[in-house]
């Protein structure tokens, strides 16, 4: 009895995890241009912003250099992503109702998020740090131990108020867009256009509202991870953004996360979808 309940649970986490996957690949080089955006460090070295940023890293670490920090990406994304699904699939089914109100879906998608966040906030220190090109690791396993040994258990879960800021809205907000959007769309589209593009589509327009929402904080969180002996708390990196840097320093970086995070979960859910209806799940 118990394997057969954990059955759709385990489909709904291998379905986020391909998913997950997909999108980390294709879209790490727009996450790593975003994370080192908002060093403030190198805040005014490249004053054109993402392009000229994108040139510096072609010129000096070659095209490969775009995708620094994969491994800890995929470490962080693809279960991530899988717990993420399979978490807010075991909440729908046990607690949501066949038509979720918008404050159902904000609640689900927050939860679930906040249990993934919190279980890999670990491996997203890692993945920030990689990117930033701040600190140099020769493997995750070195940058994990040289954090904790370093900064002990308090380095490895830096961020973690603006990471659950961040994120547990971002998939609330993105889930209620999402759902609703979908309600949006009149059912006669739905008996002649494919279900792929009309998913993709709401997803697109949920991760932007979604993403340019929660972003300041996004910001906030990767200081904390980059300089944590500087920006040690929440109240502390605000106030220091703002001053260093004015309401604009709240939304450094922001273009290339927008593209990454509304393409990255339009194509998640967009494949999650696909993957649950082939398997019978849904």
């Amino acid at each position: 009895m118990e394997l057969v309940q954990t059955y759709p649970f385990l489909k709904s986490f291998l379905a986020g995890s391909v998913s997950g996957t997909c999108s980390t690949l294709l879209f790490q080089p727009l996450d790593l241009i975003k994370t080192r955006l908002q060093n403030p460090a190198k805040c005014g070295t490249h004053r054109n912003g993402m392009v000229s940023l994108f040139v510096h890293v072609l010129r000096n670490e070659k095209i490969v250099g775009l995708w620094r920090g994969t491994l800890p990406s995929i470490m962080r994304c693809v279960p991530g992503v899988g717990m993420y699904f399979s978490s807010l699939h075991w909440l729908q089914v046990h607690f949501g109702s066949d038509d979720p109100s918008p404050i159902e879906s904000i609640c689900y998608g927050a939860l679930a998020r906040s249990f993934v966040g919190l279980t890999l906030l670990p491996v997203t220190v890692i993945k920030t740090r990689y990117e930033s090109g701040v600190y140099s690791y020769n493997s995750l396993s070195e940058a994990l131990c040289k954090t904790y040994r370093l900064e002990g258990r308090r380095g490895l879960f830096s961020g973690l108020v603006p990471t659950l800021f961040r994120d547990a809205p971002f998939s609330g907000i993105y889930l209620m867009f999402y759902t609703q959007a979908k309600k949006m769309v009149p059912s006669t589209m739905h008996d002649h256009v494919s279900t792929l593009p009309i998913n993709f589509s709401c997803g697109v327009l949920a991760g932007m509202l979604a993403a340019g929402i929660t972003h300041p904080a996004d910001v906030i969180k990767t200081q904390m991870q980059l300089y944590p002996q500087k920006y040690s708390t929440v109240p502390i990196s605000t106030t220091l953004v703002f001053k260093e840097h004015g309401i604009s320093g709240f939304f450094s970086g922001i273009v290339p996360r927008l593209v990454r995070r509304t393409l990255m979960s339009a194509m998640a859910w967009t494949v999650y979808e696909q993957i649950i209806c082939y398997t019978g799940l849904k």
